[in-house]
């Protein structure tokens, strides 16, 4: 299949496009900036580029993974955001209706799920996370943005009949938490994989399940993210005492930190959901906590990837054109 993939030089990207092309597919790669898999440097939000390239290619698929995101709020104006991600998405969508395209997949975020209440931890219990949560109130930009591109991807599909899957995608990222300094990049993901992480590596095999169901489903949004062990009854606990809940678990999880000098969670917040995509999308996270701590017991290489020093190739882009 001629595949378009937005976002082709990020880091969800060099992933996507190998696994694309094992998967028999034809790839055209379009980022801002370049790289591997980007065979066209430019911007979605160029609708004369973006006609001109469905009609040299014919694409019949496109995967929307290119956006502005969180960490760009304090580079890039508002007006910017809704540029790269409304406008964007929409040229997208339009230039897939008018080609016959048979899919559209396109990658959004858990973060326009959290409200500010939800991101300051306000109440006794954690927030059960699934895809019936409402009313959404994205806390920033970002959020605003990519709420905005997903009703574009449901009105689009209801006027033309374009397949189109969403998937909310928890966090993958390779870097540091830019807002949590206290614990190690690594312990912390391993902690979030308990309730709001995901491998960047389960993040690209989700698409191309996505890719390869949508003509079926027709419209569906899904949240990714690592199985959780929780249940919903036990948000109010894992809000008190998340060990005391980890432990029932994991009953070794505190002694396998111990001896890596990690610390577990006191308290989770929130609650990412994933049992919808597993339900109807087909697909579930290879790797989760489990997996974690079973590196954790073989002294193994851990089942995340960590770079402390990763640079975005938007930001590698303009650090370079700033010479």
């Amino acid at each position: 299949m001629r595949i378009l993939l937005t976002g082709s030089s990020g880091w969800l990207g060099r992933y996507l496009a190998p696994l694309l092309r094992v998967g028999g597919h034809e790839v055209t790669g379009l980022d801002i900036a370049p790289g591997t898999d980007t065979q066209v440097v430019g911007t979605v939000a160029d609708r004369a580029l973006i006609d001109r390239l469905f009609a040299e290619h014919r694409f019949e698929g496109v995967i929307h993974a290119g956006a502005l995101h969180k960490p760009d709020i304090v580079r890039y104006p508002r007006q910017a955001f809704i540029d790269v991600n409304v406008t964007g998405t929409l040229c997208l969508l339009e230039a897939a209706v008018a080609a016959k395209a048979s899919r559209f997949v396109f990658t959004s975020t858990t973060s326009l799920m959290i409200s500010t209440a939800i991101r300051e931890g306000h109440g006794e219990a954690a927030v059960w996370i699934d895809e019936s949560l409402a009313p959404l109130e994205p806390r920033n930009v970002y959020g605003v943005t990519k709420l905005a591109a997903e009703q574009l991807c449901r009105l689009v599909h209801g006027e033309h009949g374009l397949p189109v899957i969403v998937l909310r995608i928890g966090r993958f990222f390779p870097e540091d938490d830019d807002t949590h300094q206290i614990l190690s990049g690594e312990n912390m993901k391993a902690n979030e994989l308990l309730h709001r992480r995901l491998t960047v590596e389960d993040a690209a095999e989700a698409h191309l399940v996505a890719l390869e169901r949508a003509p079926e489903i027709g419209f569906g949004t899904f949240i990714l993210s690592a199985p959780t062990p929780f249940a919903p009854g036990d948000v109010a606990a894992l809000k008190a005492d998340a060990p005391a809940v980890i432990a029932r678990c994991f009953p070794d999880a505190a002694e396998l930190y111990a001896r890596r000098g990690w610390t577990l969670p006191a308290s989770i917040d929130r609650v990412y959901d994933a049992g919808l995509a597993e339900r109807v999308l087909g697909f579930r996270c290879a790797t989760g906590f489990a997996e974690m701590l079973a590196a954790l017991r073989a002294d193994a290489p851990l089942p995340i990837e960590h770079d402390a020093d990763y640079v975005s190739p938007i930001v590698a882009r303009a650090a370079q054109a700033k010479g």
